[in-house]
């Protein structure tokens, strides 16, 4: 078995963008590229689509890399709101039962 670890590894913005420059300078493919700075192929294609997206030449409906993140923000929101609405209703009915005693 490899030494693969299962959780994935996080990049700065700045090294993404210099492998993706990298890619668009260098006349190789993805996977030459990946390969050579020890990135998953798959991985540096999306940060090659995200980064055409980005510049406003990807298909139709893509979001950039603002859009994702204030749609991550609208589902954390989202997700915080419905929490706080469930501890509003458990104490209703707690409060409702305290009341009919």
């Amino acid at each position: 078995m490899g030494s693969k670890s299962n959780r994935s590894r996080r990049y700065t913005e700045e090294f993404k963008r210099d492998a993706v420059a990298l890619v668009r300078s260098s006349g190789r493919t993805v996977t030459e590229v990946a390969r050579q700075i020890g990135v998953s192929a798959g991985g540096l294609r999306n940060w090659v689509r995200q980064d055409t997206v980005d510049r406003g030449q990807g298909s139709p409906g893509g979001l950039t890399t603002a859009e994702r993140e204030e749609l991550r923000w609208l589902r954390r929101q989202n997700a915080e709101q419905a929490e706080t609405i469930g501890v509003l209703r458990k104490a209703a009915v707690f409060f409702a039962k305290e009341s009919d005693r």
